[in-house]
């Protein structure tokens, strides 16, 4: 809910100003099994945490194990590292700090080639959100945004799923409104056409 409300203000924002506002939405394939756990006890340790929070984490993460009692019969051990699983009660702690530099470093980049985009994150999903009166120069800020944001994703160990990535364009436009597909594919990445009940949504919103 508080996602799309503070998506709608950003499309009523941008339509006061006479701007379409285009987002391009991906999933980050695997999230949780393809966590770096060597990179993310690293993270831990330039937090500046406690080094008794680190060490919990840190054994939270690795070098688990248990064994099984069976009345006067015990099994030997074995190692049960579970990781940041999905579902478990401190993974979204840990995600949040596995991605904060990511997120960072990914600020940096785009502020250093000055463009103009947003984003929101949750967890292994995300929006990238532009807005302009051009749509081929909100298609030309989506692809190199996702062109930065795919590398350094590698760079942590983390892929885009393909499949799932989609553009959205907000328009209010009472007419015709017929936009470009974003073309990936020199990236990798698939041939994305907005879909037709999104190019009207400027009707919905009114």
């Amino acid at each position: 809910m508080n996602t799309g409300i503070a998506l709608t203000h950003i499309v009523r924002s941008g339509w006061a100003k006479g701007k379409t506002t285009s987002t391009l939405t991906f999933d980050i394939s695997q999230f949780f099994p393809s966590l770096n756990y060597q990179l993310l006890t690293l993270i831990l340790e330039k937090a500046d945490l406690d080094p008794r929070v680190s060490t919990f984490f840190v054994n939270y993460l690795v070098k688990r194990k248990t064994n099984y009692i069976w009345n006067d019969l015990i099994s030997p051990d074995f190692e049960v590292n579970i990781g940041v699983g999905q579902g478990f009660a401190l993974s979204p702690i840990l995600s949040a700090l596995y991605l904060t530099p990511f997120l960072y470093i990914l600020e940096k980049h785009l502020k250093n080639l000055k463009i103009p985009i947003s984003m929101l994150s949750f967890v292994d999903n995300g929006l990238i959100i532009a807005q302009d009166k051009s749509i081929d120069i909100l298609n030309a800020h989506l692809f190199c945004s996702y062109n930065i944001l795919s590398k350094l994703l590698v760079d942590f160990g983390l892929v885009i799923e393909q499949g799932k990535t989609e553009v959205f364009h907000f328009n209010r436009l009472h007419g015709i409104f017929n936009p470009p597909p974003l073309d990936l594919s020199l990236l990798g990445g698939p041939s994305l056409c907005p879909k037709d009940m999104w190019k009207y949504l400027g009707f919905f919103f009114d």
